[in-house]
Order: structure tokens, then sequence, then C-alpha cells
């Protein structure tokens, strides 16, 4: 189940990746705390350890650090990619979380699709 996909801006490539608030709710439980650490599967197997945070005051938009920048490194990632995040549930009812990437379509300069 897809928890959220969105278009990466310049602050998700150079700093942190914002997601929306609603979209809390499918992550690991934050506890009595500000952050949670989770782990993420790409495409290709490979397993991230992305740390989602919230802020302690009023509004608690939620943004992803922690390896993420080492992810837009590897992953050559630019703005206007897409990235889905997806919770998923293994036979026994554990949940993982998989990060997918999209990188637009270009003919002639101009996206026509992912």
């Amino acid at each position: 189940m897809a928890i959220f996909s969105k278009s990466l801006t310049k602050t998700d490539i150079e700093k942190r990746l914002s997601f929306p608030t609603k979209c809390l709710r499918s992550l690991p439980c934050f506890g009595r705390g500000h952050a949670v650490d989770f782990h993420v599967m790409d495409e290709c197997g490979q397993v991230w350890t992305f740390r989602c945070t919230i802020r302690k005051k009023n509004n608690p938009k939620p943004v992803i650090s922690k390896d993420w920048s080492k992810f837009v490194s590897s992953k050559h990632l630019d703005v206007g990619d897409k990235i889905t995040f997806s919770k998923l549930e293994n036979k026994v009812g554990c949940a993982f979380y998989k990060i997918e990437v999209k990188k637009p379509v270009k003919l002639f300069g101009v996206n026509v699709g992912y």
C-alpha cells in the first residue's frame, strides 16, 4: 500500500524530504519522542535507515533525514524525480517499507511521463 508519492523539490534534494502529516500513521510509532528510525528497501534490495522527525511544537510536519542525502546521491536524484513510499506486510504480518524512484521520460526536452 502506497503511503505517499511525491515529485521531489530542491529542498528534498538538498536537505531533507518532507511529506504530508496524514502519512505519519503509516510509519512506526514515535513513542514519547519526536524521531523514529526505520528501514526502507529500495528497488535494488538495498536497505536504508531513514529517520523521520516531527517538530515538538504546534506544526508536526514530518521530514525524513538520516541516510536521505546518501540515498539521493546514490540514486542521482534531481528535482522533478518522483518517489513512492509504500508499506508492505510479509506472511507473518510484519511491516516493512519500500521506496521506488521514477525518473521523468523526456522527449525533445519535454517530460512525457515517468
